[in-house]
């Protein structure tokens, strides 16, 4: 069972690297103004979004299901943290789409945001990771 949340832990790390990276990448592109940065960009935010970030969801989501499907939902199903923590999850993963459709419209040439924008949207996934981990960790309902 420790291996199970061993992978499910560093696969969660390995997709909260992308989604603190990807944003910091969406900030510079929005900023960049030449051709070449440009094209730059696109390749870095695509390799990062489906070649580590959205693998490490997909791992995540399927250690910690095979982790509830072992032993956690026996324990853990009555209790308010793991539902608090289900609901942050599902939240975070509409904001990984949402990564996603940024990814596709800078793709396209057709993003309207500033780096400003993207400098706070960066933001998000910080409050989410300690919310998570709190709730994990603790266990405080």
């Amino acid at each position: 069972m420790l291996w199970l949340k061993a992978l499910h832990l560093i696969f969660m790390v390995t997709w909260f690297a992308g989604l603190f990276y990807l944003p910091r990448l969406f900030v510079y592109h929005a900023m960049s103004d030449d051709a070449i940065s440009n094209e730059r960009f696109k390749v870095m935010e695509r390799k990062l979004y489906y070649g580590i970030m959205t693998p490490g969801m997909l791992c995540t989501f399927i250690f910690g299901i095979w982790m509830l499907q072992d032993y956690a939902w026996t324990l853990y199903s009555g209790a308010g943290w793991l539902h608090a923590k289900f609901a942050l999850l599902a939240v975070l993963a509409v904001y990984h789409v949402f990564c996603g459709k940024w990814l596709l419209d800078f793709k396209h040439d057709r993003n309207q945001h500033s780096h400003v924008y993207f400098r706070w949207v960066n933001e998000i996934p910080v409050l989410f990771l300690f919310a998570i981990v709190w709730l994990a960790v603790l266990k405080p309902f």
